[in-house]
């Protein structure tokens, strides 16, 4: 495949993955109990914190020249990470400038889950976000890699595809059952931090800090945050039910 195919490609799947998560988003977001100016608010909030997120780390490397000219922030180079905190932290602040006091997090769950999936077979078929190499069979040459597909490298796009489709199928049945309400997305977003602290191993990331990746410190400190917020509303809810 030539690179313009893949970049085409990995195009179609990203909008793919974005019509995707917006129907299943317009379709759970109908299950909350606020306002519909509050479910707007709440939705542009996640989508601009999210498209930040995910592009501001690479603008920052090149300084604050980085935000101009406006066409660098359709370019490559964005990271899942960053976009998935930036829409949560978003949302999180527009809440508290709302004053919504009712979780949301669920309704984002499945959404985040099912595009995320869509969204890395994009990054597969593009050739970006590819692994160190690797001497397992289903290692996968990238033309896009430094070696010009010399080696075999770990297709890490596909096993992220993986975790978020088992996390998309996890999702679907809790909220089927209708167990640990409230709570879903922070669970599944403390999953990827695990997920992604691990398979950090097996990318070609530089090491910052006492062999860590910039990403792998982020997120021990995310997972910090999630487990001290699941945590506290937990105990609000026992509280409030006793």
């Amino acid at each position: 495949m030539s690179p313009q195919a893949g970049k085409l490609l990995h195009s179609l799947m990203m909008l793919l993955a974005l019509v995707v998560s917006y129907w299943l988003y317009r379709d759970s977001r109908q299950k909350l109990e606020i306002s519909s100016d509050h479910k707007r608010f709440l939705s542009l909030a996640a989508l601009l914190g999210a498209f930040i997120g995910a592009k501001l780390p690479f603008l920052l490397e090149r300084d604050w020249t980085g935000l101009s000219p406006w066409t660098h922030w359709l370019s490559d180079g964005k990271t899942v990470l960053g976009g998935i905190f930036g829409g949560y932290i978003a949302v999180e602040l527009t809440k508290a400038w709302l004053g919504v006091r009712q979780g949301t997090g669920d309704a984002f769950a499945v959404p985040i889950a099912a595009g995320l999936s869509i969204g890395r077979i994009g990054c597969f078929l593009g050739g970006c976000c590819y692994g160190i190499p690797t001497t397992l069979p289903w290692g996968v040459a990238f033309k896009t890699a430094p070696d010009a597909g010399e080696c075999m490298r770990h297709p890490v796009q596909l096993y992220e595809t993986l975790f978020h489709s088992a996390a998309l199928i996890a999702l679907v049945m809790l909220e089927h059952r209708r167990w640990v309400a409230g709570q879903r997305l922070k669970l599944y977003l403390i999953g990827y931090l695990i997920y992604r602290f691990i398979t950090e191993w097996i990318r070609p990331e530089p090491k910052v800090l006492y062999g860590f990746t910039a990403y792998q410190i982020a997120c021990v400190f995310l997972a910090i945050l999630l487990i001290g917020q699941l945590r506290s509303t937990s105990n609000s809810e026992s509280h409030s039910r006793s």
